[in-house]
């Protein structure tokens, strides 16, 4: 054990195990883990001590200034490979040592570290919602797990001083029944996944609206997206989980300052939204998502704490034109229209790998199979030029803090995408989801699923 944490954990199981051989208790086998043991095999207890709490990460934040760049974004960008053969990857965290935790919809939680990649533990319960062969096919719509599986990442920003990583994942829990569940393990254990704590447990899932964004926020409190999981109604109700951007504790509980929503539940922060899959924050602090919409009207939305986003009444020009003054719905700052991105992972880059990329909003796009990078200007600023492919989001019923220009970028060169990332030196990653039967027919080729560095070309 390399850490105090750890430590405190360890003479915390030493004391229970002092405590059992003390007791009586049944051999092992007998209980369910929980201290729950059989009646019928004994009627004395094992005491089971309470799970140690984890570090609070720092909560204080200085909010930055920044400006919106004005030129274009270039399009000369190379990758290069990093990690080949993955299935069905799904999200990148970064440590701040520089290991890169990733997840695959099969099940497997993995690390990047030193050049090498290796299967860091599978959570017990996650489904395996499997994958096509890495070959060019015919398309399907889903793999037999739809869009669940081991979704979200997120490291404890105190790693590796503490070192805890949170999953969010598609649970199995009995005869075709599923939930998602966001878990936190013990990577300092032998084996992490029997360190299972559930942070988030029983919220709902489907074959498709999923959410699964997990993300530490500037101030240390863990962020998570939940899709609406085919239940629409409950989405534009606080009180339930589907539908919603949570804010909680390292342990689960609310977040302190967390919106005050009449009827809602204490862990969310907005609730209205259809199936949420990207989060950043700008430099001074304001959260941004990204969300599937409908046949297209994908979303890119600035989160006010308590917000309603409209889903399921709201999604189109007509609909957002007809709210009264007084709608309490939250306007996006880019809805695509008939036009389909799929975005999905998120960054806000900082670093110089493509340093005209800097302070922009970049975001993985599934189906336009691409990426996009979208300049957020506030009012009264210059706006960058469109280009050729350019698109400018500034009609009169959009969010008009900020107008939202995207820039297509690296379309049909990596297939789907599923999510970018920035490393600790400026590094830009990204990585593919083409091994879940919905490529086109150019993908997947023959080493993907691939996790690739972006760099500006020479």
């Amino acid at each position: 054990m390399s850490n105090d944490w750890s430590r405190r954990r360890t003479l915390a199981v030493a004391g229970a195990a002092l405590l059992a051989g003390c007791s009586g208790s049944p051999p092992s086998g007998s209980s369910d883990g929980d201290g729950n043991g059989s009646a019928a095999a004994t009627t004395a207890t094992t005491p089971t001590p309470e799970p140690t709490p984890v570090p609070e990460p720092d909560a204080s934040f200085t909010p930055s200034e920044w400006s919106a760049p004005t030129d274009a974004p270039t399009s000369d960008v190379e990758r290069t490979v990093l990690v080949e053969n993955l299935e069905v990857p799904w999200d990148v965290s970064v440590a701040a040592n520089g290991d890169l935790f990733v997840t695959e919809r099969v099940g497997r939680v993995s690390r990047v570290a030193g050049g090498d990649l290796d299967t860091v533990f599978a959570p017990e319960d996650a489904i395996d919602a499997g994958s096509i062969a890495a070959e060019p096919q015919e398309q399907q719509w889903w793999v037999d797990g739809g869009e669940g599986g081991t979704l979200g990442v997120a490291v404890h920003p105190d790693y590796p001083d503490v070192e805890v990583l949170y999953v969010y994942y598609t649970a199995s829990v009995g005869e075709d029944e599923r939930v998602n569940r966001v878990s936190r393990f013990d990577l300092s254990a032998d084996d992490p996944a029997a360190t299972e704590r559930v942070v988030v447990g029983d919220m709902a899932a489907n074959n498709f609206h999923n959410g699964g964004r997990i993300a530490f926020g500037p101030r240390g409190y863990l962020w998570i997206t939940t899709g609406d999981a085919g239940e629409e109604a409950m989405a534009a109700d606080p009180g339930e989980l589907p539908g919603s951007v949570l804010r909680v504790t390292v342990n689960g509980e609310p977040a302190p300052d967390n919106p005050d929503i009449p009827g809602g539940d204490p862990r969310v922060f907005t609730y209205g939204h259809r199936n949420p899959q990207g989060l950043v924050w700008l430099p001074d602090g304001t959260p941004v998502a990204t969300e599937h919409g409908p046949a297209g009207r994908d979303e890119v939305n600035r989160l006010v704490p308590g917000g309603f986003y409209g889903w399921p009444d709201v999604r189109t020009a007509d609909e957002y034109r007809g709210l009264p003054e007084d709608s309490d719905v939250r306007r996006p700052l880019a809805n695509t229209g008939g036009s389909t991105w799929a975005p999905t992972g998120a960054l806000w880059y900082t670093g110089e790998a493509v340093p005209s990329w800097g302070n922009r909003l970049i975001i993985g796009g599934l189906g336009s199979q691409q990426l996009i990078v979208v300049t957020l200007s506030p009012p009264e600023t210059e706006l960058p030029p469109l280009g050729e492919r350019g698109r400018r989001f500034d009609a009169d019923w959009l969010d008009d803090a900020y107008t939202a220009t995207a820039h297509p970028m690296l379309t049909d060169e990596l297939g789907r995408i599923r999510h970018v990332e920035q490393g600790v030196d400026g590094e830009l990653y990204a990585i593919t989801s083409n091994r879940d039967g919905r490529s086109s027919e150019e993908f997947p080729k023959e080493n993907h699923d691939v996790l690739v560095k972006l760099e500006v070309s020479e």
